[in-house]
């Protein structure tokens, strides 16, 4: 599905029954929105799960004006219009690592209307891609090792129709400042990331730094953890969702 915003083309995708609890997904850095579509064939029939490409990446086209359109504020207000156009209120976040930066600006400019975040490989720091690079070779062999089947990643999840303005697109997290926003993240929340992934030590700050948040670790996980266990990272969400009916 596509629809215009604000001279932008997204591209949407919305899958489970419409009256279910609606998820919104944030994608990774480099991923489009078919990095979910492991998890969506598990809890379609659970949740309306709303995803979407960013303006300028995957899908999506840019707007004509590249000064103005890369940024979260704007980015969020994309999500609202999408969520707007499905008559949907409230939802719960789901995303993954520069995503979690985006859910992170979104949650904070929009705590009425967000239910529950669950932010995994989290970070607002400066990413060392070296070491997730590294981390996730360890945790993929000790995956094997252990007779767990390495999952295929879905096709077409760092597939873009505007390969140009994918750079600019995801300099928008440097734009925003991440730190002031995380106080305001009154909901609950899960952070949730692989022992594997550099980012862990981020996360378990950022789980300091919001109060009520709790910090799950994916056992023998790298960065990019929904790609890499879309079995145990749903699980994870499952569970973070039936703790919070509770």
């Amino acid at each position: 599905m596509k629809i215009k915003v604000e001279g932008a083309t997204l591209n949407i995708e919305i899958d489970g029954p419409p009256q279910a609890p609606a998820v919104l997904l944030w994608n990774g850095a480099w991923c489009t929105l078919r990095m979910w579509d492991r998890v969506v064939e598990r809890i379609k029939g659970r949740f309306l799960l709303v995803r979407f490409d960013v303006r300028g990446t995957g899908l999506s086209s840019p707007a004509a004006d590249p000064e103005t359109q890369y940024s979260f504020e704007r980015y969020a207000a994309d999500a609202n219009a999408i969520l707007d156009g499905q008559g949907i209120e409230r939802c719960h976040v789901w995303s993954m690592a520069w995503g979690t930066r985006a859910a992170i600006a979104y949650c904070s400019l929009n705590p009425d209307r967000v239910i529950s975040a669950a932010l995994y490989d989290a970070s607002i720091g400066s990413a060392d891609v070296a070491a997730q690079r590294a981390g996730h070779k360890e945790a993929v062999r000790l995956q094997v090792e252990a007779g767990i089947e390495p999952f295929e990643p879905p096709e077409g999840y760092t597939t873009h129709a505007h390969r140009d303005s994918v750079a600019p697109a995801l300099a928008a997290a440097s734009k925003f400042d991440l730190a002031a926003a995380v106080p305001k993240l009154t909901m609950p929340v899960l952070v949730a990331t692989g022992d594997h992934d550099p980012n862990l030590g981020p996360s378990k700050d950022l789980v300091e730094w919001v109060p009520g948040a709790r910090l799950e670790i994916f056992e023998n996980v790298g960065h990019g953890s929904v790609l890499q266990r879309p079995d145990l990272t749903t699980d994870t969400f499952l569970e973070f969702q039936a703790s919070l009916k509770a």
